[in-house]
């Protein structure tokens, strides 16, 4: 029997416990010192086990995930070090930076058990055991970082077992992968919340910021509503990184200051098409390190019962709608309902009853 253990099991470890339990040969485990949280686990039907001692989950581990807050990490990963973990056993771990974690698992003494770094680049904007799904990695990227002195032996063993969360395994280098997740995750994120404390700060002086920031600002601004301590977590983690991104940054946003200076008119149009071009090229049903929207919009006539017909339309073909908001502003907005989903499968199948029965659909 293969056990594995997972430290914090919320949606991450527990959707991880949902992809292992059950299988032949495997044993999840989850710990936790809550009494009352073990008893969730269980009934959440997430591990077949829930232990409240530490050391009891550590030592009896084939494999280990810690699933854990960035700023968490290797403060655990140095109380594991100080148990007798099992010759062979693979610790990983599931945070969204690699090269200091990396760092402090080379200056630990683990015995004869290995340190993988790993990133699944999957998530939900609900959080939580609750929230968990056997279905939340699946066909997303899911990176490890395994070091030059990892046994390749140990690596396949962590890529077999990985194949049961149907993900696509590669394999990075940690500090690469804390440069491309610092450029297409972390600086986007930055930009969303300096974007909208910008926008706030204008709008205590004039309230019609509020009142016309609908549609497209919110859609392309919702990161900046991520949780304010994982993100300070995360941001000082990568903290060269992000000096480095923020300066490449600062240095394309005063090119654009200077062709607009300057009436440059082919250059913002040269600079509208090179972007436009490079995210035509990016796949659009692929997970990604930012959790993916799932939303179409209706255009809608004004009259009595409308919104209750499509509602009831998509209940009766037993589409789940997670959310649906009537937009009175339609700047940069193709419709007048927006109609929100958890997964791809549920936007494609109500695209095509709302297209069957009439309505326009745009996304």
């Amino acid at each position: 029997m293969t056990t594995i253990t997972l430290f914090g099991v919320g949606l991450m470890g527990g959707s991880l416990g949902l992809c292992f339990k059950g299988k032949p040969g495997l044993e999840v485990i989850g710990y936790t010192s809550d009494p009352i949280k073990a008893d969730k686990y269980i009934k959440r039907g997430v591990v077949d086990r829930a232990v409240t001692s530490m050391q009891e989950a550590a030592e009896a581990a084939d494999f280990i995930f810690i699933c854990l807050p960035v700023g968490m990490l290797e403060g655990h990963l140095k109380k594991l070090a100080q148990y007798k973990l099992k010759p062979g056993c693979i610790v990983t771990d599931v945070g969204s930076t690699k090269a200091s974690i990396a760092e402090c698992a080379e200056q630990l003494d683990l015995g004869g058990a290995y340190f993988i770094g790993g990133h699944p680049m999957a998530g939900s904007e609900r959080s939580g055991v609750e929230a968990a799904s056997s279905h939340l990695y699946e066909n997303a990227f899911y990176v490890l970082t395994p070091s030059r002195s990892t046994p390749e032996e140990a690596y396949e063993r962590l890529v077999a077992l990985l194949r049961h969360t149907k993900a696509h395994i590669i394999r990075v280098d940690a500090r690469e992968h804390d440069l491309i997740a610092g450029a297409i995750s972390h600086l986007p994120h930055i930009i969303a919340v300096a974007l909208v404390n910008q926008v706030a700060g204008y709008n205590e002086s004039n309230p019609l910021y509020e009142n016309l920031a609908a549609g497209g600002f919110r859609d392309i601004t919702r990161i900046a509503s991520s949780h304010p301590e994982m993100w300070r977590d995360i941001l000082l983690n990568n903290r060269d990184v992000m000096l480095r991104l923020l300066k490449d940054w600062q240095a394309a946003v005063q090119s654009f200051e200077a062709l607009i200076e300057g009436s440059d008119g082919d250059g913002i149009e040269e600079q509208f098409q090179r972007a436009s071009k490079f995210r035509s090229q990016l796949p659009e049903r692929r997970k990604g390190i930012i959790t993916a929207i799932f939303d179409l919009y209706v255009d809608v006539p004004d009259h009595p019962g409308i919104i209750g017909q499509i509602a009831s339309l998509l209940g009766n073909h037993r589409i789940n709608l997670s959310n649906m908001h009537i937009i009175e502003s339609r700047a940069d907005v193709p419709g007048v309902l927006r109609l929100s989903f958890r997964t791809q499968p549920e936007l494609d199948a109500a695209a095509e009853l709302l297209k069957a029965n009439g309505h326009e659909v745009r996304f």
